[in-house]
C-alpha cells in the first residue's frame, strides 16, 4: 500500500515543473523574468510570499518547538504583522516610486554603487545560509520515508534531485512560474496538514486537550522569562519579531522582489499585510499539530522514540502513522515548501547579482536580451551552490527554524540599518554607510559568539535571537549617524542606475 505514496511523490514532482512552465508563458524580457511586468495579482504574490517563508522549517520544525514547549512561538507572528505594516507604508512606496527591481537598487540611488553591491552581497551570502539550511531540511522527512521503504539515499542525492526538478520551472519562467507555483504548493502543504490534524486527533484520548491545558501546552504569553536571552519572552518576541519582519520584507530582495510584482503600490501593500494574517494562521495550526503529537507520543523525549533529530517528530507520524497516499501528500506538501523557498532564492538572487552586482562592476551596458540570458545563466549557477550549502547543516542539534531565523538575524539588522540610515540620515553619505554597515556585522557576530548573559536561571546564556536585527539597526544608526556629523551639508544623492539600452 505504501506504493500509493510514492505514486502520489511522484504525480505531484513531475506536475510542479509542468505546471511553471504552462502558467509562466514565454518570458520575452529581463522585466517579465524578474518581476513579471509587475502584473501579477495581489493575492497570488501574497501565498507567493506566504509559501517563501514558510519553507520545509515551519512545517517540521514549527511541530517541534510546541512539542517541546507550548504556544509561545506565536507571539512572533504578533510582531511580523506589526513589522509589516510599517514596511508597507514606509519603504515599499520609495520602491515603486523608482520603479526598481532590486531592493538594493534603492541605496545605490541613496548612496551609491559601493553600498548597492555590499548589501548585494551580504544578501546572497545570507540567503545562501538560511535557504540552504531550508533545503537540507526537506531532506530529513524524505529520508524518513525512503528508509522505510528500504530504500538508502544520502541528504546531499536528496537535495540535488529536488535543486534540479525546481530549477526547471524557475529557469524557463522566472518571477511568474515561481508565484503561481508557490501559490499552488501552499495549497497542497495547507491541505496536507490539515488532513494530519483531523487524523491525529481521531487517535487521541478524549481528554487530552485538557491534559495539554494543565500542563501549559497552551501558553501563549510569556511575561516570565528573560527578555535578554529567551526568544519566547513576550517583549524580545514581539519586539524582535518585528524589526526582524521588517528587514525580512522590507531588505531582503528575496521578498521585495515579489512585492515588486504587484501592480501598483496597493496591491502591493494589501499582500504583504494579508501575508502577516495568513502567516499567524499557519503557525497556530502547526503549533496546534506539535501539542497534539505531544499527546500522541505521551511527551516522550524524541531520543527516547529512537529518532537521531528532534525535528523527526513529525516526519515520523506522517510515515508510520498515517493512511497510505495521506502520507505521500504530507510528504508532497514537505516538498512543496522546500521548492517554493528555493525557487524564490533562486530567483531572487540570480536578479540581484544581474542588477547589482554584475552591471555594476562590469560597467557594460547590456541589451535586455543579454541580461536575461545573465540571469537565467546565474539562476543555474546558483542552484549548483545551494546544493553544496545544503550539505553543511547535518549536524545541527536545535529545531532547525531556530537556526534558520538566527542566521538571517546575524544580517538583517545590517540591511535594514543601511535603509533607515538613508530615509533618516540625510547627511549621511556612502562611505559612512559602509563603515557602519561593516561595524554592524562584526558587532552582531561578537554578540552571537563571543558574549553571555545571565539566563535568570543561574546559569548563562547567549544572546536571544530576535534581538540580533534590532541590535544591528542600532549599531548601523549609531555609528552611521555620527559619521554623517563631519558633513556640513546634505550630500547629492548618487545618480540612479543607468536603464540598459536594448538593441535586440
Amino acid at each position: 500500500m505504501r506504493s500509493l505514496d510514492l505514486v502520489v511523490i511522484g504525480l505531484y514532482l513531475v506536475a510542479m515543473p509542468v505546471l511553471g512552465v504552462l502558467l509562466s508563458g514565454r518570458q520575452r524580457s529581463s522585466q517579465d523574468y524578474f518581476v513579471g511586468n509587475r502584473q501579477l495579482p495581489w493575492w497570488a504574490v501574497c501565498f507567493s510570499v506566504v509559501a517563501t517563508e514558510t519553507s520545509t522549517l515551519t512545517v517540521i520544525s514549527v511541530p517541534t518547538v510546541a512539542y517541546l514547549g507550548s504556544f509561545t512561538y506565536m507571539q512572533l507572528a504578533i510582531g511580523y504583522l506589526i513589522g509589516r505594516v510599517v514596511v508597507a507604508f514606509v519603504l515599499l512606496p520609495k520602491y515603486f516610486t523608482g520603479n526598481l527591481v532590486s531592493a538594493y537598487a534603492f541605496l545605490g540611488q541613496r548612496f551609491g554603487a559601493g553600498l548597492q553591491g555590499t548589501a548585494s552581497v551580504t544578501f546572497l551570502v545570507t540567503r545562501l545560509l538560511a535557504d540552504g539550511l531550508r533545503l537540507f531540511a526537506t531532506a530529513i522527512p524524505v529520508k524518513v520515508m525512503l528508509d522505510a521503504f528500504g530504500v538508502s539515499m544520502s541528504y546531499w542525492q536528496i537535495v540535488l534531485i529536488l535543486a534540479v526538478l525546481t530549477v526547471i520551472y524557475t529557469y524557463l519562467g522566472g518571477i511568474k512560474a515561481v508565484v503561481w507555483v508557490d501559490a499552488i504548493q501552499m495549497g497542497v502543504y495547507i491541505g496536507g496538514a490539515i488532513l494530519a490534524a483531523v487524523v491525529l486527533a481521531g487517535r487521541l484520548p478524549a481528554d487530552w486537550m485538557s491534559t495539554a491545558l494543565a500542563e501549559n501546552k497552551f501558553e501563549l504569553f510569556d511575561f516570565g522569562s528573560s527578555i535578554v536571552t529567551n526568544q519566547y519572552a513576550f517583549f524580545t518576541a514581539v519586539i524582535g519579531g518585528a524589526v526582524f519582519a521588517m528587514a525580512s520584507h522590507g531588505a531582503d530582495q528575496l521578498m521585495v522582489q515579489r512585492l515588486l510584482a504587484c501592480r501598483n503600490l496597493r496591491d502591493a501593500q494589501r499582500a504583504l499585510i494579508a501575508s502577516g494574517v495568513v502567516v499567524a494562521l499557519q503557525f497556530a495550526l502547526f503549533l496546534f499539530i506539535g501539542t497534539m503529537l505531544w499527546s500522541f507520543f505521551n511527551g516522550a523525549q524524541p531520543a527516547a522514540l529512537g529518532m537521531a533529530s528532534k525535528d523527526e517528530l513529525f516526519p515520523s507520524f506522517i510515515v508510520n502513522d498515517l493512511p497510505p497516499g495521506l502520507s505521500g501528500l504530507l510528504i508532497a506538501g514537505i516538498l512543496a515548501a522546500a521548492m517554493s523557498t528555493l525557487a524564490s532564492s533562486l530567483n531572487s538572487l540570480s536578479t540581484s547579482t544581474v542588477s547589482d552586482l554584475y552591471q555594476r562592476i562590469s560597467k557594460r551596458r547590456l541589451t535586455d536580451a543579454a541580461i536575461l540570458r545573465m540571469g537565467k545563466l546565474w539562476t543555474l549557477v546558483w542552484a549548483v551552490v545551494f546544493v553544496v550549502f545544503a550539505s553543511m547543516f547535518s549536524s545541527t542539534e536545535n529545531p532547525v527554524v531556530e537556526v534558520g531565523l538566527s542566521i538571517a538575524s546575524y544580517t538583517y539588522g545590517a540591511l535594514l540599518g543601511a535603509f533607515l540610515l538613508g530615509l533618516l540620515v540625510k547627511r549621511a553619505r556612502q562611505t559612512d554607510a559602509v563603515i557602519a554597515f561593516a561595524a554592524t556585522i562584526v558587532v552582531v557576530l561578537y554578540f552571537v559568539f563571543g558574549v553571555t548573559f545571565p539566563d535568570g536561571k543561574g546559569g548563562e546564556s547567549a544572546l536571544a535571537f530576535p534581538w540580533y536585527t534590532p541590535l544591528g539597526v542600532i549599531v548601523t544608526l549609531l555609528v552611521g549617524g555620527l559619521l554623517s556629523l563631519r558633513h556640513t551639508r546634505t550630500p547629492t544623492p548618487a545618480p540612479a542606475p543607468a536603464e540598459p539600452v536594448d538593441k535586440a
